[in-house]
């Protein structure tokens, strides 16, 4: 049957005892099949290649009802002019159905890339991120279909939280181009994150004046004689004691093994850091504190855990007890190396051999401790000021 595919033919179309087609008398390939149920659907019939190699097409348009006959038509018309530039609607189609999701990218990005290429603790950062802030929001969009402005009102949306927020933006950033450079994904060069603006971070800089580091010595001491509100291993203590002494990151601390620990030379020897293999020198305090500290048989490290053979997972409920007996609510554990830089910057040491004991691959990184080394220079023209002063003072007689 042929007829011209209006608004009232085709719902005056009636189901039959099987299936029928009505073809459109103005598209060529343009038609309408009406099923038993009565259900109705367009579809679009086209020829792809020539000679013995064509083959034919016949993609379903959409449902009578979703789609109205001259909506149908028009899409038939744009396939059919994509059909004669010598495109293949129904191949993009069913090629675009097939493109991977987001979700596809990130299990891949941390199974081929994450797992193999970073340490545990940036794994686990990473992993927290995806699962908790980018699947949710984009896991089932194309991987091809994400836009930059998706991707900014995401970013916009965490404001609240900007340094999260850039660090996800990053993370973002560095699947788009794992994308594009390890599986061919997406095109190389420009994604969707680039050109988005990060928010501004203010770096928090806090450091344990004298007055603070004593109080924090009392409160260890009470910690040692169980005077405190609950009882903390001695290996808590040890750690946060070789935090403030050497200025090493908590997770160096926290995973020392005792292979790691030279008492001769007087260092750690780290196998692996966040900057790879380090040395970290122990003063006097700090070789007595690790002289003293009990270990426990068949237990590699330091700082032992609970589970027969692990380290700690983390003192935030100890460290929450000790720094609140000794006044020090907003102190970060990663503020004692903060600490022990700032002592050294004070007491005049250049901001080279401050950053070498730290660890640091960046000068820029140690930079932020420079308006700390101005303080004896400071200290040295007051007092030269106050003695010209004093000479220049003019005594009166009473």
């Amino acid at each position: 049957m042929k007829l011209k595919l209006t608004k009232n033919r085709v719902g005056a179309q009636k189901p039959a005892n099987k299936l029928y087609k009505v073809h459109d008398t103005e598209v060529p390939g343009f038609s309408l099949r009406i099923y038993p149920s009565g259900r109705k659907a367009f579809f679009y019939r086209y020829r792809v290649g020539g000679g013995r190699g064509a083959q034919i097409r016949e993609p379903q348009i959409g449902d009578y009802g979703s789609l109205t006959a001259d909506q149908a038509r028009k899409i038939a018309k744009d396939w059919a002019a994509k059909v004669r530039q010598g495109g293949d609607p129904a191949g993009e189609r069913k090629a675009l159905r097939e493109d991977p999701t987001m979700s596809d990218l990130f299990d891949r990005y941390i199974s081929d890339h994450a797992k193999k290429h970073k340490k545990p603790t940036s794994l686990a950062n990473d992993t927290r991120m995806i699962e908790q802030r980018l699947r949710p929001t984009f896991g089932g969009k194309k991987v091809k279909s994400v836009t930059r402005q998706q991707i900014r009102a995401f970013h916009s949306k965490l404001e609240d939280t900007p340094y999260e927020a850039n660090r996800v933006l990053a993370l973002l950033s560095k699947i788009f181009s794992f994308s594009a450079n390890d599986l061919e994904w997406t095109a190389s060069g420009d994604h969707p994150v680039k050109g988005i603006r990060r928010f501004e971070e203010k770096k928090r800089k806090r450091y344990l004046s004298q007055a603070e580091l004593a109080r924090l010595g009392e409160a260890l001491a009470k910690a040692e004689a169980g005077e405190l509100e609950r009882q903390i291993s001695p290996h808590v203590i040890a750690m946060i004691r070789l935090l403030v002494l050497t200025g090493a990151r908590h997770g160096e601390i926290l995973t020392l093994r005792w292979c790691e620990v030279n008492l001769e030379r007087g260092c750690l020897e780290l196998t692996d850091s966040k900057t790879g293999e380090k040395e970290i020198y122990l003063s006097p305090a700090a070789l007595q504190i690790l002289s003293e500290l009990p270990r426990k048989e068949d237990n590699p490290f330091v700082i032992i855990g609970r589970k027969h053979g692990t380290h700690l997972v983390n003192i935030k409920d100890p460290w929450t007890i000790i720094r609140k007996e000794a006044g020090l609510e907003d102190v970060r554990l990663h503020d004692l190396r903060h600490s022990f830089a700032s002592v050294g910057a004070r007491a005049g040491m250049s901001l080279p051999v401050i950053g070498a004991l730290l660890g640091h691959r960046e000068t820029a990184t140690t930079a932020r401790y420079a308006h700390l080394s101005d303080d004896p220079l400071r200290a040295a023209a007051d007092s030269i000021g106050e003695e010209i002063a004093e000479a220049m003072r003019v005594k009166r007689n009473g």
